[in-house]
């Protein structure tokens, strides 16, 4: 089923969406995306449904075409000290922050959002499969996360977060296991069984 472009059209939408909520290294990053209501962005859907090569290639096109985008991030410092859903919440705020239009109406990807400014919003269960701008700002800070990650890996690199981008697999929990933790893991998130024994 093809995605809705706007949840209305009376005042000027941003879609907002987050990636990395549930990682146990790196930020959480997010993104606010206003779309162009003249420009068609073919191929556009939820990110997770997307290959790697197709979220690279969306993005940008989501960058060229859209009226106006920011991606943002909360580093795994401010994470622990404020908490995930928080930061995912305030990592939105800075996207929407950044955005060099300013909307008057966002669509949050969720079901729960901390308002921001004056602006009305709307939370939308599963948006990311339902808009198109929640599924652009998905995919923004999605392959802007990733491509941080990359850069740790590069850094750290016996955690395979190449691979998992940072997610609790099976390799980057082995990882820890054998080689304690990063400056970029959470520390209030369960890394493993034996938590204590990392710090």
């Amino acid at each position: 089923m093809a995605l809705i472009k706007f949840y209305q059209t009376e005042v000027l939408e941003a879609g907002c969406d987050e990636a990395g909520r549930g990682c146990l290294a790196g930020p959480v990053y997010a993104a606010a995306v206003i779309l162009d209501k003249n420009k068609r962005i073919k191929y556009l859907d939820d990110s997770k449904k997307l290959t790697h090569k197709q979220r690279e290639e969306l993005r940008f096109e989501i960058e060229e075409k859209a009226l106006a985008w920011s991606v943002a991030s909360y580093s795994n410092e401010q994470i622990d000290q404020v908490n995930i859903l928080k930061a995912s919440f305030l990592s939105m705020h800075k996207a929407v922050d950044g955005l060099s239009i300013k909307p008057a109406h966002l669509i949050i990807d969720g079901n729960r959002f901390i308002p921001y400014q004056k602006l009305t919003h709307t939370c939308i269960i599963k948006g990311d499969a339902k808009y198109q701008s929640i599924a652009a700002a998905s995919i923004l800070a999605k392959t802007h996360r990733d491509e941080l990650m990359l850069k740790y890996h590069e850094e750290f690199p016996n955690y395979a977060w190449n691979e998992n981008k940072g997610y609790g697999t099976l390799k980057h929990r082995a990882g820890i296991e054998k080689f304690g933790i990063t400056p970029y893991h959470r520390k209030t998130f369960r890394l493993l069984k034996e938590q204590l024994e990392l710090f």
